[in-house]
């Protein structure tokens, strides 16, 4: 075990971001990164067929990053991600940029879910299976509460129409979004505890 790690053992009110020694290039690294990981995952897109909105990794790494880094931390990476993506860096579902898409607001309720799961793993949601699957469904209707009334605006769809094509499609990978998380982050928290 290293020095560092030795130095921050792991206590109630930390997020495992916490764990490694504290400066602010650590911050702007840890928000850059989280901003680029969940970039990174919405390049992993499934076309949904009827939907403008596809299946995309973006949302479990968004819920991620959030828990790992913790409310302030993870608000800042998906704030980045979605200020550089409406500048026009094509990182968003499906290579795309700006703010125009019918999928936007999925992105801005990312944002708001980030910190939500980030202040749930500050109070320990990310140590326990059970915990952890409330928080990461928690986070997804966040996003939903935002991204299905974007996208009726932005399309003219009716409510349930947007329902019908930006919420009830992703409902089962959802679920094990919700499921890989339960299991990554609780077994982190033990393996961290074991050092």
């Amino acid at each position: 075990m290293s020095t560092a790690a030795a130095a921050v053992p792991a206590r109630a009110g930390q997020v495992l971001a916490d764990l490694l020694p504290a400066s602010r290039v650590r911050d702007i690294a840890l928000v850059a990164g989280g901003a680029a990981l969940t970039g990174l995952a919405a390049q992993i897109a499934v076309p949904v067929p009827g939907s403008p909105v596809p299946v995309t990794g973006q949302t479990f790494a968004a819920l991620l990053v959030g828990t790992a880094l913790g409310a302030g931390r993870g608000f800042l990476s998906l704030a980045l991600y979605a200020l550089v993506g409406m500048a026009g860096v094509p990182w968003f579902a499906e290579g795309g940029s700006g703010a125009a898409a019918p999928s936007f607001g999925y992105v801005l309720g990312m944002i708001l879910a980030a910190t939500v799961v980030g202040a749930l793993a500050r109070r320990g949601a990310d140590r326990s299976m059970l915990r952890m699957a409330g928080a990461m469904l928690l986070g997804e209707a966040v996003i939903y509460a935002v991204g299905v009334p974007y996208l009726a605006l932005a399309t003219g769809m009716s409510a349930s129409a947007a329902i019908a094509a930006g919420l009830t499609p992703f409902l089962l990978g959802d679920a094990l979004k919700a499921a890989l998380a339960m299991g990554a982050l609780p077994t982190a928290w033990k393996f961290v505890n074991k050092r």
